[in-house]
């Protein structure tokens, strides 16, 4: 039975929320478990709000009459944090890692456009790292689906075995693009993404509680990388004005402050891209863009 929350207009608060996030979760899970049927739907919410024209900042979109290609993500933020903190998601959320995200943007969605957001737990599977699974997230405009995301997050398990390796397999030779461009990330952009986003995971925010977790220093969000990337690249080219699909895998943590290297390649019908360290040997990101 699949148990649904609803909210209209104004999604839930997030500082309950986020209470809920460092409380434990008391036994650890099960290496069988089974997580539960959960779903919630924001139902009349505009794509304008207070937080937009910083967020384009923050991530060096253009302003105008369309709002950025992962801002619905934004919108949607509270409910992934709802459904996560629920008595019955067995998993703790600050053990979890996200791998990858796939946006399916169906048409530009319009600044100001007043949409639907439903966000449900989907694509259990256990791997030799661990459990994964699926936030997908689906938003309409007057009942049609305009934009589609899928999150899939790691829960790490050992599997009391070895994976198995290749004898004589290496890391793959990275590929090179001829496009780059150099990006720097300041100290402070993980307090400045995680205000506007409702992201205030500790690994992000200061060296302080990333150390607490295990990190250096703090990291920026995967999904500020992804945005700064998609910002950079909607400069060089016309691509997201139709139905545009963006796959990203999350790799290399990329440590803040720091620099980076944009690089991609255009295709007639798509583009590959990767986030690539400051010497350009190692990916944060990668990723491709397709269209039409």
């Amino acid at each position: 039975m699949t148990a649904e929350l609803s909210y209209h207009n104004q999604p839930p608060g997030l500082w309950s929320l986020y209470g809920k996030a460092l409380l434990p979760k008391g036994q650890p899970p099960a290496k069988d478990l089974v997580l539960p049927d959960l779903k919630a739907e924001l139902t009349g919410v505009s794509t304008t709000n207070r937080h937009l024209s910083r967020y384009q900042e923050i991530c060096s979109f253009e302003a105008g009459t369309n709002v950025p290609i992962t801002w619905p993500h934004i919108l949607a933020f509270p409910l992934h944090l709802k459904l996560l903190t629920e008595k019955t998601f067995p998993l703790p959320l600050l053990g979890l890692v996200h791998l990858r995200n796939t946006i399916c943007q169906y048409r530009p969605i319009g600044a100001g456009e007043v949409l639907d957001i439903e966000v449900r737990l989907e694509g259990q599977q256990h791997t030799g790292r661990g459990l994964e699974f699926d936030l997908v997230t689906e938003v309409r405009s007057a009942g049609k689906r305009v934009w589609e995301e899928t999150s899939t997050n790691l829960y790490r398990q050992s599997s009391g075995t070895s994976p198995d390796r290749k004898q004589g397999a290496g890391k793959p030779e990275l590929v090179r693009y001829p496009n780059t461009l150099d990006i720097k990330a300041g100290e402070s952009i993980g307090r400045q993404y995680g205000r506007v986003s409702g992201d205030l995971n500790p690994i992000h925010v200061h060296a302080l509680t990333a150390k607490a977790f295990g990190f250096p220093r703090a990291i920026a969000h995967g999904m500020w990388s992804k945005a700064r990337v998609l910002a950079l690249l909607e400069q060089q080219g016309s691509w997201q004005d139709g139905s545009v699909t963006v796959t990203c895998q999350f790799k290399k943590p990329f440590f803040l402050p720091g620099s980076a290297q944009l690089n991609w390649r255009e295709n007639e019908s798509c583009w590959d891209y990767q986030l690539l360290n400051a010497r350009g040997d190692a990916p944060h990101l990668s990723g491709e863009i397709r269209w039409g």
